[in-house]
């Protein structure tokens, strides 16, 4: 399955209260439910002023459906062509 991410343009994202980003969480999680098992959240990093999201999913279509029934900005979304790490050096 494709893996893409999402870069979220949210002013102030890095001083969400815990309370604030479960409730994103939440809001994600129900949308995700009702679309189907086929995409799926992975983890999200939260930043000073955006949020960058890491999804499996079969395009990039799907993808920004999710953030239009989310209310989520989805200011980038890019595929993943490989994943590296430093095992890649060896």
């Amino acid at each position: 399955m494709p893996k893409y991410v999402i870069e979220r343009n949210i002013p102030g994202a890095g001083t969400l209260t815990a309370e604030q980003l479960k409730g994103i969480s939440q809001t994600s999680c129900g949308v995700l439910s009702n679309m189907g098992p086929q995409i799926q959240w992975v983890h999200s990093y939260v930043t000073t002023d955006k949020i960058y999201c890491v999804y499996n999913a079969p395009n990039e279509d799907m993808v920004r459906e999710h953030a239009k029934q989310g209310g989520f900005p989805a200011n980038s979304v890019s595929k993943v062509s490989t994943i590296i790490d430093p095992t890649t050096a060896e």
